[in-house]
C-alpha cells in the first residue's frame, strides 16, 4: 500500500506534529543508541511526514546513511516531539517510529519548499541558505504514532498504526 492508499492518521495527531518545531531523534549504532535534537517541518500529505536536514558527517547522519542501504525503506528510527516545560497535567507530545531516507532531485526540491516555508529565516540568511543547500535533507516516514494528551485526561492516548507497516 502506499501512502495515497494508506489511512492518515487522526486530525488530532497531525495537529500536534504541526503545533511542534523540535523532535528527538533516536537511532542505534556501532556504539549503541543514541538520540540527537533536530528541527522539523512537516510534508503534507495523506500520510504527513517530517523532513529534517542533518549532515551526513554527524553521528546520527552517519547511522542514517549507514542505515539506509540495509533496510527496506531507510534507516529506522524512533522519535518524540513536544513542547519543553509543560506541566504533566497539560503535556501533549507525539511519539513515534518510522524509516529516515535522504531525498534527491525533485523531491528534494519540494520537501526544501516545505522546509524552508515552516523556518523562513533559513532562505532570508544567504550564508545559512548556502549551508543548508549543501546538507543533506531527510524524510521520516512514519509507520507508528501515538499522542500522548494529558489535558484530556492523564495518560490520555491515540495511536495510529501505518495500515501499510504491517
Amino acid at each position: 500500500m502506499t501512502d495515497t492508499q494508506a489511512a492518515p492518521p487522526p486530525a488530532e495527531i497531525t495537529a500536534a506534529l504541526q503545533a511542534h518545531t523540535t523532535l528527538t531523534l533516536a537511532y542505534a549504532d556501532e556504539d549503541g543508541p543514541q538520540a540527537c535534537a533536530v528541527l522539523y517541518a512537516v510534508a503534507e500529505g495523506p500520510v504527513p511526514s517530517l523532513l529534517f536536514v542533518t549532515s551526513a558527517t554527524t553521528r546520527h547522519g552517519r547511522a542514517l546513511t549507514a542505515g539506509t542501504g540495509t533496510t527496506e525503506g531507510g534507516a529506522r528510527v524512533a522519535f518524540t516531539a513536544q513542547h519543553d516545560g509543560q506541566q504533566w497535567t497539560e503535556l501533549t507530545g507525539v511519539q513515534g517510529r518510522g524509516h529516515c531516507r535522504p531525498l534527491e532531485g525533485e523531491e528534494r526540491a519540494a520537501a526544501w519548499r516545505a522546509y524552508s516555508a515552516r523556518f523562513p529565516y533559513v532562505e532570508r540568511d544567504d550564508r545559512l541558505r548556502a549551508a543548508m543547500e549543501r546538507t543533506a535533507l531527510w524524510q521520516l516516514r512514519p509507520d507508528w504514532l501515538r499522542l500522548i494528551d494529558n489535558g484530556r485526561g492523564f495518560g490520555h492516548k491515540t495511536e495510529w498504526p501505518r495500515a501499510d507497516s504491517a
